[in-house]
């Protein structure tokens, strides 16, 4: 998986995100991680989405032109 900007944290990569969760002080519980971790993903992949329909309809819009 390519590391992209967005999500709800706009500017750091997912590798930086999950490496921010792995830090964070106090005891590690695994669901609560993995839940974290799948809303992370989830945010990414929306925003990734919206991006290519964003980019396609650029590119519609000035083939019309």
């Amino acid at each position: 998986m390519t590391p992209h900007t967005g999500g709800s944290h706009a500017g750091s990569t997912f590798h930086d995100r999950l490496a921010t969760l792995l830090r964070t002080p106090g005891p590690l519980d695994v669901k609560a991680l993995l839940a974290t971790l799948d809303a992370e993903v989830a945010a990414r992949e929306t925003h990734a989405y919206k991006a290519g329909w964003n980019d396609a309809l650029a590119e519609l819009r000035a083939r019309r032109a």
